[in-house]
């Protein structure tokens, strides 16, 4: 049955009434801005938009239940209003990459239509609660929200790509239109004409017309929660220790899930068109774009591969899970998960530590990962001596204390750049070094099968639950270096130490 409805303002019609707001507005009506970060579980917000000016998510919301009323995305809200969000998200800091931000902001346009009061935390944690961010930390697009309207916000200086690159290692756009969700993401400049291929259940790709028929052709089933609680899957050496960690499986979570595209004849694009996910998607960079050459030739026509949210977290790379044992002095031991690189990332940090590879039944892991193994050696290190300070393998320096439940951070980046693109990459840091110590978990059975498939059971902190972070950016006319991985270190270990040094993470709110 065909649906009738407005969208930004202009009457449509959906010919199946079956389908989904999120595909009717990415597919029927090019609205890009829509993102998909976990359809079709409703959990990450990324496709929120605003139906007779409520918030909703489109990618659980079917057409027939909204016949004959009005979709506003961000795209469609009033030009004065989009320019105000778009500029107090720029000007905070409050999107980086800007994949969730413009769900963010529809949810923020309604609940600003409400009457809330923008020093109302309470109503607007409890608003964020429908949203997940990797970058930010929460706390950039909570003063973004306060900043909303004021005529005199600071702009963001000629250098601020630049340090976007050096802090996300990857070049990357910066700017008003960006919180917009005009980043360039690769599922966004897709020719519309490409054919749609996911994985199938029998291991192998499946092409189709559209990305909902290449769905219902794999056969695959949506993905759930396991109620088995996770736990550390490597054993503690053998010894008598002063110090011990005992880490999990964690899933890195990026917001924006893999797709390539490729046209026959040709290059796939990138995964990382707008921000690298902190080195998240290097690895199936190659893999993925090899996929999508050989079937764009295969059907000569362009070919879009698509990962789900389940894809992502089976085919992605994790961070290796290890457990330590330290002795005062310094030595010791580590198990970590057999990976590339991992033995010459701990002993960066700790070059006294044996090193241990085991094989470990689980997920792929990679150094590539943000902090994956010089991290943990590092806090290690530091719990033991006592220090606060941090130097990564990449020049940054920094340091962070909790005190009376707020993270004080000091970083020194070489040349600033730019102070709020600076600062609110510090902030999503120390926003993932507290979630990575307190909450993030990945349940992987004793077989290797991961059972944890949705965006809420990857624990990570909400907007609620992040402390406040204070930053300060030292003076340097060094040249600049990435910052935020040393934050990211340094948070992690303020973190844990503020916990009692307990000797497994996570440790639990």
């Amino acid at each position: 049955m065909a649906v009738e409805l407005t969208v930004d303002g202009e009457p449509i019609v959906v010919e199946n009434d079956r389908a989904d707001l999120l595909t009717v507005l990415r597919e029927q009506c090019g609205i890009t801005s829509v993102k998909d970060g976990c359809a079709p579980q409703g959990q990450c917000g990324c496709c929120t938009v605003l139906i007779d000016g409520q918030a909703r998510v489109a990618c659980v919301t079917p057409v027939r239940r909204i016949a004959g009323r009005s979709v506003t995305t961000v795209d469609g809200l009033e030009s004065t209003e989009r320019a105000q969000w778009a500029e107090a998200f720029a000007s905070s800091g409050a999107s980086q990459c800007g994949f969730c931000t413009p769900g963010i902001i529809c949810r923020l346009s309604a609940l600003r239509a409400s009457g809330i009061e923008p020093d109302n935390r309470t109503k607007l944690d409890n608003a964020l609660a429908a949203h997940l961010c990797r970058c930010t930390g929460w706390q950039t697009i909570r003063e973004a929200w306060v900043a909303f309207g004021d005529s005199d916000l600071p702009s963001l200086t000629d250098a601020a790509a630049q340090r976007a690159a050096i802090e996300g290692g990857t070049p990357q756009a910066v700017g008003a239109a960006v919180a917009l969700g005009r980043g360039g993401f690769s599922a966004d400049t897709c020719p519309a004409d490409a054919l749609v291929a996911v994985p199938g259940s029998d291991g192998d790709w499946v092409a189709a017309p559209t990305l909902a028929e290449a769905r219902v052709t794999s056969g695959k089933v949506q993905g759930r929660r396991t109620t088995a609680e996770a736990s550390a899957p490597i054993p503690l050496p053998d010894g008598s220790w002063d110090l011990t960690l005992q880490t999990t499986w964690v899933e890195p979570a990026a917001l924006e899930t893999e797709t390539v595209w490729c046209p026959p004849g040709g290059e796939p694009s990138s995964l990382l068109e707008n921000g690298g996910a902190f080195g998240a998607k290097i690895d199936l960079q190659d893999e993925l774009g090899q996929v999508a050459r050989r079937l764009a030739d295969a059907h000569d026509a362009p070919i879009r591969l698509v990962l789900s949210r389940e894809d992502s977290v089976r085919m992605g790379t994790k961070r290796p899970p290890l457990a330590a044992g330290l002795r005062a002095d310094g030595t010791g031991v580590v198990h970590v998960a057999r990976t590339d690189g991992v033995a010459a990332a701990i002993a960066s940090m700790a070059p006294a530590l044996d090193v241990v590879e085991v094989d470990v039944p689980g997920p792929r892991t990679s150094t590539s990962l943000r902090g994956a193994g010089w991290l943990e050696a590092a806090v290690l290190i530091g719990a033991l001596t006592g220090t606060d300070r941090i130097e990564a393998p990449n020049g940054g320096v920094a340091s962070a204390v909790v005190v009376d439940g707020v993270i004080r951070v000091q970083v020194d980046a070489g040349e600033a750049l730019d102070e709020t693109v600076l600062r609110s990459y510090c902030i999503g840091a120390a926003h993932m070094g507290h979630s990575l110590v307190t909450s993030e978990q990945l349940h992987v059975g004793e077989d290797g099968t991961i059972g944890d498939l949705t965006v809420r059971s990857f624990g990570i902190v909400r907007s609620a639950d992040m402390p406040h972070v204070e930053v300060e950016i030292v003076a340097s006319d060094q040249p600049a270096v990435n910052g935020s991985d040393a934050v990211f270190a340094a948070v992690a270990l303020a973190t844990w130490r503020a916990a009692g040094l307990p000797p497994q993470w996570p440790i639990g709110q």
